[in-house]
């Protein structure tokens, strides 16, 4: 076992891989019960039975495709980096595609699918370098901190902190309500936590304040800790019998931003956490490929047990911090998924209230890349502008993406930049304009 994970060479052992992986496991436990709530959009009143996903099955198709998706990174690639159901695909996928284009969820559920299987179909070609690289990196940034403020967004929604308003469409809501409160209260004590440097200050945070509404008559009692899995049957095998829907432009926007979303996701979460632990070698990450191909095939495993996305997550940083530097942390971790499935009667305490506050803080964090935008430069700043203004304001990470890339090649050519413009971008600037028309139709 040692010698499998390369113990030596990375001068670690058991007792620093599993407490490594037990930090990481506690750092990103939150998906557990935020992605169900996303999914199941039970945050949205009034709205037709079945748009949104069940929450039970979400929950259970959450835990595996964790457990398995964290299992191939640390059993295939050997590294310390856990995957699961990601956060802005998830909001994509329920607010912008469910919600917002009126797409079913079975159908978009193909979507995810299919998205997995060209990311499978790309790493082993080694295409997916050209393709990620054809991108501009302030775009890429861009990407990232839209996600950020559209997720925030949503959080301080569902906290009933931001309401709509007919006279300037948003405003204010009632903060002196229970639930409202409950929520500003979790967004202060999860800030605090992390603040402190509390690796699980996210996780922690939920768990306090579900306590807190629990104390205050805000949120009911469970009836229990430990239960039954919930069954997977809602949404096992959904996307196989829904392939036959993603034949138009509107679902091949979809399926690309997917796509090129958890592409970037990935390679950014690989490089820092590989970083952070050392594992460069002449700023080349080993066994990227293989690693790679963990990520696509969780995505597939992930869409076929019945949930959005699973990619890596940057979490894993706190596990690396904690001591890991192997795929045992990874092993351990995907365990404690799975231990995960008894616990589904909690996902009664956790309220929008409890899990705004978690959409917020991510939000916050990823936010954070927009520092590396060269927002001197006008031709680079107005994609990168429109691209995150228009995720929050649009409600949709696709049409942030669209306009952004729509505006690139058109401040470029006016700059006189035009060697710099990959073709593939000329691509996507056809692409999104034909959504656009499409979508005006």
């Amino acid at each position: 076992m040692k010698r499998f994970f390369m113990f030596d060479e990375l001068g670690t052992n058991y007792r620093r891989e599993i407490v490594g992986g037990v930090t990481t496991f506690l750092a990103m436990a939150y998906i557990l019960f935020v992605n169900p709530s996303i999914l199941s959009l039970e945050t949205i009143p009034d709205l037709p039975e079945g748009t949104g996903m069940d929450k039970g099955a979400v929950f259970t198709a959450t835990a595996i495709a964790a457990a398995v998706g964290t299992l191939f990174m640390g059993i295939i690639a050997r590294y310390p980096i856990a995957l699961a159901p990601g956060m802005g695909l998830n909001a994509f996928f329920a607010f912008t595609v469910v919600l917002t284009m009126g797409i079913p969820w079975e159908t978009a559920l193909a979507g995810v699918l299919v998205s997995g299987i060209i990311f499978i179909f790309l790493t082993l070609s080694g295409v997916r370098e050209k393709v990620i690289n054809a991108i501009p990196a302030q775009l890429k940034y861009a990407i990232g901190a839209g996600i950020g403020l559209f997720i925030a967004f949503v959080g301080f929604q569902n906290a009933g902190i931001i309401i709509s308003d007919e006279a300037v469409l948003v405003g204010l809501g009632d903060l002196t309500s229970g639930a409202t409160l409950l929520a500003i209260f979790g967004v202060a004590i999860t800030v605090i936590f992390l603040v402190l440097g509390i690796k699980s200050g996210v996780f922690l945070g939920m768990i306090v304040t579900a306590l807190v509404g629990i104390i205050f008559g805000v949120i009911d009692k469970p009836d229990a800790i430990v239960g039954s899995v919930p069954s997977l049957a809602p949404t096992f095998g959904v996307a196989f019998s829904h392939l036959g829907d993603i034949f138009t432009i509107e679902m091949l926007v979809v399926i690309l931003t997917f796509l090129f979303v958890d592409f970037f996701d990935t390679a950014g979460t690989l490089v820092a956490v590989a970083n952070q632990a050392g594992l460069l070698k002449d700023n080349k990450l080993p066994r990227a490929g293989k690693a790679l191909f963990a990520d696509s095939s969780a995505t597939v495993v992930g869409a076929a047990l019945g949930t959005s996305t699973t990619t890596s997550f940057v979490e894993s940083a706190s596990g690396v911090a904690a001591g890991a530097r192997s795929g045992f942390a990874s092993v351990v971790t995907a365990i404690l998924f799975l231990l995960a499935l008894f616990f589904s009667p909690l996902l009664a305490i956790v309220t929008p209230s409890v899990t705004a506050p978690a959409l917020i803080i991510v939000g916050i964090m990823m936010v954070s890349s927009l520092k590396n935008i060269e927002w001197d430069r006008f031709e680079i700043a107005v994609p990168a502008f429109f691209t995150v203004l228009m995720m929050p304001l649009g409600y949709s990470i696709a049409t942030g993406i669209a306009v952004g890339f729509l505006f690139y090649p058109i401040t470029m050519i006016a700059k006189g930049r035009t060697k710099e413009i990959h073709p593939v971008m000329y691509g996507f600037f056809v692409i999104f304009l034909l959504y656009f028309i499409f979508l005006a139709n």
